[in-house]
């Protein structure tokens, strides 16, 4: 019996945890079906090499690369021929608000299962409003669970269209490296303590909390300082105090390797607690107030239940002190200790067993295009009173930028696509954040699909392009 094609689809978010989620639901799955990973965040480069899963990036609509109108088609239109080539009969959103263009790719499909994998832990934002519309067009709702979950108290945690299942970790005890072997992969002296630091960089509060987690750092002797990103400030001045010896390892997917590391200092994402904490590592969480993630809430709670530390994101002098303590070998033992008690990350397999099923039975239950068409005229209706609010606001706002306009880091240069079906990160990643527009094809693609790719990009750019270069590999 042929395996049924399933697409996980997801974002792209402030972190990695869309990505990670989509990754480990994908490995559960590989024992009875093809699951094939589509994202618009520049990791997703990691995932073929490592996983040995087949993947596709698409552009998002952040990348400027063509403006919204045609983004949302286009979307639609690379997903569509995604689901034609092959078969699919399942595909599933990790995403905060499904796009339209996700919407309008399962209504083309009267076989497929469109999935939103929807995470709890939402902020009070405006992105609450449309939970219960964009829920409405869903085949199916799911609700990777949260080892903090009884701290949620947002938007999300009172609904009751989703099912709850365990966590989703890519950390498992069976797979891990032991210590010597990790570090041995890492390149890291096996006889000196490290700590692994994921926090990221870009405004100056965010780069002020890295500065100020670092410094609580000193002082530790012998200490290996590894990061995931170089410690540079947009002007390429370092945000590391003096005294550290630091170094930058790229690894995915980290959780594999998270026995190299004596302590961690990670932010309070999704992926980030849900590794870190089953791998018993202690860890300092300091929160990214960006984005719909409450990564305050879930720290608080890893805190009060004396699972990690929380560091204060509001307050650098807090962030210090915090990391300090995991210089203390009795903290890291009795934070190592307490997160034995935590219950299993199965969710991954929970969710791979659900897509099975819905991917395996003869027709899904969706919504009517009745259904459909009043979502989408409400949507109409509410985003027109939305409008009249922020109409004086954005005025506001173009007057601002016009005497403060945003600094241009990089320019997408309107020229004809890269094409290509690259399977290695270092392949990919030049491709993913370079100047150029890049159009990537799943490998082994047909050339009925090459063809009708060509015709989609031409239709979103608006310019000729040949299709050159790639690499037709399973």
């Amino acid at each position: 019996m042929k395996k049924p094609t399933i697409i996980l689809a997801t974002s792209n978010g402030v972190g990695m945890g869309h990505l990670a989620r989509a990754s480990a639901i994908a490995l559960e799955l590989k024992e009875f079906a093809e699951p094939i990973i589509v994202s618009m965040a520049g990791g997703i480069a990691e995932i073929p090499e490592y996983l040995g899963i087949r993947v596709e990036y698409i552009p998002g609509r952040d990348r400027g690369w063509m403006n919204r109108e045609n983004w949302d088609e286009y979307l639609r239109d690379r997903l569509m021929a995604l689901v034609d080539e092959t078969d699919a009969t399942v595909m599933t959103f990790d995403g905060v608000v499904p796009y339209p263009g996700v919407i309008a790719a399962k209504f083309s499909h009267h076989k497929l299962a469109l999935v939103w994998v929807r995470r709890g832990f939402w902020q009070k934002l405006p992105q609450r409003f449309v939970l219960s519309m964009q829920s409405k067009m869903m085949d199916y709702v799911v609700e990777p669970g949260d080892i903090g979950r009884a701290y949620d108290f947002g938007p999300t945690s009172k609904r009751d269209d989703a099912t709850l299942t365990s966590p989703v970790s890519l950390y498992k005890k069976e797979s891990a490296l032991s210590r010597d072997e990790a570090r041995k992969v890492l390149g890291l002296d096996l006889n000196r303590p490290a700590v692994l630091v994921q926090l990221g960089t870009g405004d100056s509060d965010v780069n002020e909390k890295l500065t100020a987690a670092l410094s609580g750092l000193l002082g530790w002797k012998d200490l290996q300082v590894i990061l995931t990103k170089q410690p540079l400030d947009k002007n390429g001045k370092s945000l590391a105090p003096e005294g550290l010896d630091i170094r930058v390892v790229r690894h995915f997917p980290l959780a594999r390797v998270l026995h190299a590391f004596d302590a961690g200092v990670s932010a309070t994402g999704y992926n980030g607690v849900h590794e870190n904490l089953p791998a018993c590592l202690p860890t300092v969480f300091i929160s990214n107030i960006r984005g719909t993630d409450d990564q305050e809430a879930r720290a608080q709670w890893c805190h009060d239940f004396g699972y990690a530390i929380r560091g204060n994101q509001a307050n650098l002098h807090d962030i210090t002190a915090a990391v300090k303590k995991l210089q203390d070998p009795d903290i890291r033992a009795k934070l190592a200790a307490k997160c034995t008690e935590l219950p299993k990350t199965s969710g991954g397999a929970e969710i791979a067993k659900i897509l099975y099923q819905l991917a395996t039975q003869e027709e899904p239950k969706r919504p009517s295009w009745i259904t459909y068409k009043r979502l989408r005229l409400q949507d109409h209706i509410n985003r027109g009173k939305r409008h009249i609010a922020y109409t004086g606001l954005r005025r506001l706002g173009l007057v601002y930028r016009a005497i403060n306009p945003h600094i241009i880091v990089s320019r997408t240069k309107q020229e004809p696509p890269i094409w290509g079906s690259q399977m290695t990160a270092a392949e990919l990643h030049p491709l993913i954040k370079g100047e150029m527009r890049f159009e990537h094809l799943i490998s082994g693609a047909s050339d009925e699909y090459i063809a009708r790719r060509k015709a989609i990009a031409e239709k979103a750019y608006g310019q000729k392009t040949e299709v050159i270069n790639t690499k037709k590999s399973k």
